[in-house]
């Protein structure tokens, strides 16, 4: 829901608008990439056919082509489910009741998983099922972006599978126990050998660059939704980099696709097109 401002405790407010979407890290990176015209398959674990909730992610994602069948419906599971409040400023508020029994599920076959994949981006919400895809992609030699979307262990062994991990800033400050960012990512690098970067909202994206800490600035836009704009960025970043293996270049269409969302109420049902992205930069500073 939008409403001009959250409400104070045991107050009420006016909402003007209202709508039910998918959500969830990799199913909205899943959406992104479709919507950008690539082939997006989704794999991770759901409750089984008595869970509405599930039931209807899998549908909304096959609505936009998106093959589920590497799904693990899991009996007397059930998804998470959030209730979000949007702000004026397009700043969110948001309630989640997890999901039920999903936790320890792994993948019915990894390696299926990956046979024809050109990339791999998961999110650390399901260590155990996507670490186990990771390593499928690591014995493919084919990259694997990591969402660091939840605070963990600066050496958790999932994060050593990562090609490129992209944090949240709230994760990344959770992961180290240090508030720069800068200074977070370092202590992160200490444990892992691949690309790391994190993305800080209104201020852009920070990364690692030999040691040394590099900065983009996000492209200014009028918020009203920043709802699935990490998701928008993370889906965006993997695309671009299969096709042009350049970081730099993938994380500044990453930051348009965020920006472009973040203009658009509805979560990812918000995500740009290529030709609007495409469109998008043309209007920007080289």
């Amino acid at each position: 829901m939008r409403v001009k401002n959250f409400p104070a405790p045991g107050a009420k407010v006016s909402a003007s608008e209202f709508i039910v979407t998918g959500g969830g890290c990799a199913a909205n990176a899943a959406v992104a990439i479709a919507r950008l015209g690539g082939h997006a398959a989704f794999a991770g674990p759901l409750g089984d056919d008595n869970d509405h909730v599930s039931k209807r992610i899998v549908g909304d994602l096959n609505a936009e082509g998106i093959d589920c069948s590497g799904t693990v419906r899991v009996d007397g599971g059930a998804a998470s489910v959030s209730l979000i409040l949007l702000d004026a400023l397009g700043e969110k508020t948001i309630a989640t009741r997890r999901g039920v029994k999903l936790s320890n599920v792994l993948p019915a076959d990894e390696h299926g998983l990956v046979a024809d994949a050109d990339a791999v981006l998961v999110d650390n919400r399901f260590p155990e099922f996507v670490g186990a895809v990771c390593r499928a992609a690591v014995k493919r030699n084919i990259p694997v972006v990591i969402d660091l979307d939840q605070a963990t262990k600066v050496d958790h062994p999932l994060l050593a599978l990562g090609t490129y991990v992209v944090a949240s800033s709230e994760a990344l400050r959770g992961t180290t126990g240090i508030d720069d960012l800068g200074a977070g990512l370092k202590r992160l690098a200490e444990h892992l050998t691949g690309f790391l970067a994190v993305t800080d909202g209104p201020d852009g994206i920070y990364w690692l660059d030999s040691g040394e800490i590099r900065h983009m600035a996000a492209f200014k836009v009028d918020a009203i939704d920043t709802l699935g704009a990490g998701d928008a960025f993370h889906g965006a970043f993997a695309f671009r980099l299969v096709e042009t293996g350049d970081v730099i270049a993938s994380m500044r269409f990453a930051a348009a696709a965020a920006a472009i969302k973040c203009t658009r109420f509805g979560g990812l049902k918000g995500a740009p097109t290529r030709t609007e992205i495409d469109e998008f930069l043309k209007r920007q500073p080289s």
